[in-house]
């Protein structure tokens, strides 16, 4: 699935089922949606900030650039089903970084270890669009500290985009396709649950 955010407990589908088909029809999976948010800057529990030794940085990349955001899309998602956006071509990636999109880059020592994208949206919401770690990077300590970042820049978007109002709400969306540790995390910042879908995919 496209919205794959890989990021503690294995993720199950409402009958309990751990990313599994039970009950679905032959050559379909029941697939789980979890829709999360956050209402307020005071919801955020962060995580523990990495040690100087870890050499972990989270940085905004400032020039909105279609092949930097293509590479951490395709590197991130090759292993979580991430394909939606595989057939945009550099005009489509222009257009939608032009809307104010932010894209926090985290780095390990110098190397690119994953990314939040935040999507601004209408009347002060912020949707998480994508989160992950590169292969390499996960259970590193990197996530949580990530998405740390991520929701706290989601929260004073306005204070870098003046025309934007305060940001009011934050949301995501993960699902029984993602990474294992995706919902946990989540959970552990401070998102809460306001829906949960299962359907047949």
């Amino acid at each position: 699935m496209d919205d794959a955010r890989p990021a503690g407990i294995p993720a199950e589908t409402s009958e309990g089922v751990p990313g599994g088909t039970a009950g679905s029809t032959p050559g379909s999976t029941l697939v789980t949606t979890w829709s999360l948010e956050q209402t307020g800057p005071d919801e955020l529990r962060p995580a523990a900030v990495p040690g100087p030794g870890a050499g972990v940085r989270v940085e905004l990349a400032q020039v909105p650039l279609p092949e930097f955001s293509r590479f951490l899309y395709c590197a991130v998602g090759g292993d979580w089903q991430w394909t939606d956006r595989l057939g945009w071509d550099r005009r489509r990636w222009e257009a939608y970084l032009a809307r104010g999109v932010e894209t926090w880059v985290a780095y390990r020592h110098g190397t690119p270890a994953g990314y939040v994208e935040l999507d601004p949206q209408d009347d002060g919401v912020v949707e998480i669009a994508y989160f992950g770690l590169l292969p390499a990077f996960i259970g590193q300590g990197v996530g949580g500290h990530l998405l740390s970042v991520g929701l706290a820049r989601a929260w004073d978007m306005a204070e870098r985009q003046p025309r934007r109002p305060a940001t009011r709400r934050v949301w995501v969306h993960t699902c029984s396709l993602d990474g294992p540790a995706a919902l946990t995390n989540y959970r552990k910042r401070g998102m809460r649950v306001f829906e949960t879908v299962t359907e047949e995919k």
